[in-house]
């Protein structure tokens, strides 16, 4: 990575210009001045802000809710803890705001805790600037480098989080008393950044003492000696509701610290989940293979996500994830794979009769409030009444009255993973009806496997709307679809 270079501003970015600061009297020279992180982060803040832009980068659906309070937080300089379910994006907005940090920041040369060269707080920097003065040599550190991050586990200790004295400097015949001595925690090594701590009531509590003590007072005892660390952090943390306020475990002087409690939430609707679905799910990449999800049955995975946030049978205080629908898009379409391959297409459309393959995936991310073990009627439930939403909301059952007398005179359809896409082509250009509404949901796309996929969920939506009987083989691969 390219060292950055010196230049004119209150510590921006200095890639841009042809000679850099080597020391501290070059730093000077070039006009730089230090700020406290956080009147660096809302500098930067407002700058985005001002133009538009948001402060975190691809989360969505809380454009309207959680972004604003965030904005307000960090305009205000307030440390942050953000309380939501499983995977609502918490950790990525964290993570995220270190685009809010300078590009580049100077330290002092060999610092282990970031070092201002104005500003020292180790002994090794101002013992280092005493000695050499203007002439204390500084290097550059990126941005993404000033962010650290602990998972909090009943384990955490203080060595982790804030130091512990170093054996080998002890032998080297240095004094406990000696803050040399000592090998810097998680924090110090976060000075002048961004520190995370997610599941923050899972930190033991004496652990949260000493936490506020080198956040508030600024000092900390370790084996029995103060060292004082006036450390220049911005603190976020992420929690879950149901442990954070209901089982007290965390100490009222630590919870007061936070000038912020945002409140995270699931997709508030279909549309925002399959975006966030396609952005993050991986694409399935095969030679010979060309992948299409059509819309409906996105929106079919989707709502099966939305739905089980609304069911009794799941447990709430768990969540459902927005991985829920991550996982069963990429599910879906590689059942669909499976199914080409095996019958030597090279279309790989998903269809209803590969809706089965999601129990697997869906059963490991939700927490079922029932006596069946694996829950694979829920499961099936929440599927069937999922394509039955989505049918409704894009068919009129009344225009698909001659898709109905088709198989009143008779007309028996079988679908499955042993039935080609042709066959079910065939089909929709032999009902007139059946035509109309495979265009209804696919427009002008005349892929065989596209349009397949539209004649399978028409079928089974009129089954579920109980316009026709299906009867399913005891493997669940093969469907046949008759009158009632």
């Amino acid at each position: 990575m390219p060292a950055p270079v010196a230049g004119p501003g209150v510590g921006g970015s200095f890639d841009e210009m042809s000679n850099r600061a080597a020391t501290i009297g070059q730093l000077r020279a070039s006009g730089w001045t230090s700020v406290p992180v956080k009147t660096e982060i809302r500098r930067n803040a407002v700058a985005r802000v001002r133009d538009g832009a948001p402060l975190v980068d691809a989360v969505l659906g809380y454009e309207d809710t959680v972004l604003p309070q965030l904005e307000n937080a960090i305009l205000a300089g307030h440390d942050v803890i953000f309380l939501g379910e499983r995977g609502q994006a918490k950790t990525r907005m964290i993570r995220s705001l270190t685009n809010l940090l300078d590009e580049w920041l100077p330290i002092v040369a060999g610092s282990e805790i970031n070092d201002d060269p104005y500003h020292p707080v180790s002994r090794h920097a101002r013992e280092l600037i005493a000695e050499k003065g203007d002439d204390t040599p500084i290097d550059w550190i990126h941005r993404d480098t000033r962010y650290g991050e602990k998972l909090a586990t009943p384990d955490t200790s203080i060595a982790d989080l804030i130091g512990e004295v170093d054996p080998i400097k002890v032998a080297e015949g240095r004094y406990l008393s000696d803050e040399l001595t000592l090998h810097y925690g998680l924090v110090p090594r976060t000075n002048r950044g961004i520190f995370a701590i997610n599941e923050l009531p899972d930190l033991a509590e004496r652990i949260q003492v000493g936490l506020l003590n080198v956040l508030e007072e600024r000092d900390v005892q370790i084996r029995g000696f103060k060292v004082r660390l006036p450390l220049d952090v911005v603190l976020f943390a992420s929690a879950n509701p149901e442990d954070y306020t209901n089982r007290g475990r965390l100490i009222t002087p630590l919870k007061d610290r936070f000038g912020a409690q945002i409140r995270t939430h699931y997709p508030l609707d279909t549309e925002t989940e399959m975006a966030i679905v396609e952005q993050e799910a991986r694409p399935l990449e095969a030679e010979g293979l060309e992948v299409a999800l059509p819309p409906f049955m996105a929106e079919v995975v989707s709502t099966i996500s939305q739905l089980a946030r609304q069911s009794s049978h799941v447990n709430q205080r768990s969540g459902v994830s927005v991985r829920l629908s991550v996982t069963n898009a990429e599910t879906l379409v590689a059942n669909a794979a499976r199914r080409a391959l095996r019958s030597g297409e090279t279309e790989v459309v998903p269809r209803v009769s590969d809706l089965d393959a999601l129990a697997a995936s869906t059963s490991g991310k939700i927490e079922l409030d029932t006596l069946d073990d694996d829950g694979g009627e829920i499961i099936e439930r929440l599927v069937q009444q999922a394509v039955l939403t989505v049918f409704r909301d894009h068919l009129d059952i009344g225009q698909l009255r001659g898709v109905i007398d088709a198989f009143d005179e008779g007309r028996v359809v079988h679908a499955g993973e042993d039935v080609r896409a042709a066959d079910e082509v065939a089909l929709s250009q032999e009902i007139p009806a059946l035509r109309d509404a495979v265009v209804a949901l696919v427009g002008a796309d005349e892929r065989a496997g596209v349009v397949a996929s539209a004649v399978e969920f028409v079928l089974e939506g009129l089954h579920l709307s109980k316009r026709l009987n299906k009867d399913a083989d005891h493997r669940g691969t093969r469907a046949t679809y008759r009158a009632r």
